[in-house]
């Protein structure tokens, strides 16, 4: 489905449901008038380097006999180390042709998942691989890299947990991540565990020991998140469990939760989606492929609500309650 049917299908929905939706949808990405300049942003990651293959080149020369005089140029005659020089060229042709882009035809896999496709031998021929099978390239990225990189009004968190108790069943938080609305990373942190580890969740967390003895004190995490989301609008997935491990409240106005949205739930016929569901359907980016990250996933759930933001914040709005109305105004009273 490509972004333009996702974002019809998205109106259709939210026009459907109105007067029963508690949020909304945009395709705005903010205004310089959301950024506040703070001294506790972290350097976001830079782009990543593309592999740009050297075009393949042919080299042609004409075959001469035995004994017939060589000539370059009309009639000037060949240098002694024109040979070597030719030799060399010849060289970095077939070099350049080794490695020179896959073409149509060097892409013939049936039933192979173009992101296999990319693992195993690059972009180029995951494009394609995606092309042949009528997939469409995402547009979309989760970061916008020349884009003011402090804190914004909106920020997005995740938390990595860990299990803690007998069978690490409960969840205490290991690495805490905040983005700003332009993707941009401005806080992300190890937590040292107040209580002793009994399963790191690796496979899933990513988190392993060594990441949480260089973890910084809870209860300094715990501050500078909470000053850092104060007055803020709190953008994530399934925020309530993020929120917990931290010891942390939130005004419920000011919360954005992706895993809530209603248009979002009907798009996906879901009533719990989860962000890798909600990421490839609607962004076209797939996310939690193995170990989670929750700088992308924190990406994720911000690209998620910039794209409905201009709708989401009116419904929130309308929903507002009034000012209470004077008893003798009260047709009801």
């Amino acid at each position: 489905m490509s972004q333009m049917d996702v974002k019809k299908e998205l109106r259709t929905i939210q026009q459907n449901g109105k007067e029963n939706s508690d949020e909304s949808k945009g395709d705005e990405m903010p205004t310089e008038t959301d950024q506040e300049a703070t001294g506790s942003s972290v350097a976001s990651a830079s782009k990543r380097d593309r592999m740009v293959p050297l075009p393949s080149t042919k080299t042609k020369g004409a075959e001469h006999k035995k004994g017939a005089k060589k000539r370059t140029n009309g009639d000037i005659p060949s240098k002694p180390g024109d040979s070597k020089h030719k030799k060399q060229k010849a060289k970095e042709a077939a070099v350049a042709s080794a490695s020179a882009a896959p073409t149509e035809e060097d892409i013939w896999f049936d039933d192979v998942d173009p992101a296999d496709i990319e693992a195993a031998i690059g972009p180029e021929a995951a494009r394609i691989a995606r092309r042949q099978l009528g997939q469409r390239e995402s547009s979309i990225s989760l970061v916008k890299e020349q884009a003011f990189s402090g804190l914004t009004k909106a920020l997005a968190m995740d938390c990595e947990m860990v299990g803690v108790g007998p069978k690490g069943e409960e969840s205490i938080a290991a690495r805490v991540s905040i983005v700003n609305q332009y993707g941009k990373c401005v806080y992300d942190k190890y937590v040292k565990p107040t209580e002793p580890v009994t399963d790191y969740r690796t496979a899933v967390s990513g988190i392993r020991p060594k990441n949480l003895k260089q973890g910084e004190e809870f209860e300094v995490v715990k501050r500078e998140v909470a000053e850092m989301l104060k007055g803020r609008i709190l953008v994530g997935h399934a925020l309530h469990n993020d929120l917990k491990v931290l010891f942390l409240d939130h005004p419920k106005k000011k919360i954005r939760d992706t895993q809530k949205y209603r248009p979002f739930k009907s798009l996906v016929k879901s009533g719990r989606p989860s962000l890798k569901q909600l990421s490839e359907k609607i962004l076209g980016i797939k996310v939690q492929q193995a170990e989670h990250c929750s700088i992308q996933d924190a990406q994720a759930a911000m690209r998620l609500y910039v794209m409905v933001k201009r709708e989401w914040e009116n419904i929130v709005k309308d929903r507002r309650p009034l000012a209470s109305t004077p008893a003798h105004c009260n047709k009801n009273a």
